[in-house]
């Protein structure tokens, strides 16, 4: 690739001659992106295989869909998009989602986020990957993506009620997964 040119710049060329079925850029785009895309993967995922299954299928998604690229912002937040909607019709076919919770009561059981500065981002990882794929989806759009409740919903084919409440059950869940957390630290101080 030249030199001087922008990173996006140099992800447009990529772009272009992988739309020409240059099999060597195709192959070049993918070791470039699938890392990053696949930590993307890990966060809705079951299991790592779950995840390279993600990962495989949003890539095919991609590559046959890059004629769409509209060249417009940078090509990876546009793979992005894709890898995080193919996660999410995985889940869609395989995790049912029903309301658990009533919302009025997902104020009192917001996680402290105090609590969650002092701890590792691979702790915090490791917590909410110990959720069921339901509460982590949400979660993971929510909190990760940014996406609001609205947008979810429509995504997973739920209510904008059973996403909030999803939210809230899994914050209050990761809570007292810090809570116990806290107490195994208190009691290895005590001895």
């Amino acid at each position: 690739m030249q030199k001087g040119l922008t990173q996006t710049e140099r992800d447009y060329i990529l772009v272009r001659k992988c739309i020409k079925k240059d099999g060597n850029a195709s192959q070049l785009l993918y070791n470039q992106f699938s890392g990053k895309m696949f930590s993307i993967c890990l966060r809705y995922a079951s299991d790592y295989h779950s995840a390279e299954d993600i990962l495989q299928e949003g890539f095919v998604k991609a590559f046959k869909n890059l004629a769409k690229f509209r060249f417009e912002g940078s090509f990876e937040g546009w793979l992005r998009r894709i890898v995080v909607n193919t996660a999410i019709e995985h889940y869609r076919k395989n995790v049912p989602m029903y309301p658990i919770l009533d919302v009025g009561n997902t104020e009192r059981e917001r996680v402290n986020d105090l609590t969650l500065e002092n701890l590792e981002a691979e702790d915090i990882m490791e917590m909410v990957n110990r959720l069921s794929p339901g509460y982590k989806t949400v979660f993971n759009l929510y909190v990760v993506e940014g996406f609001p409740h609205k947008e979810i919903a429509k995504k997973l084919e739920i209510s904008e009620g059973t996403s909030k409440s999803q939210l809230a059950r899994a914050r209050y869940l990761l809570q007292e997964m810090v809570k116990e957390l806290e107490n195994g630290y208190q009691e290895a101080y005590a001895k």
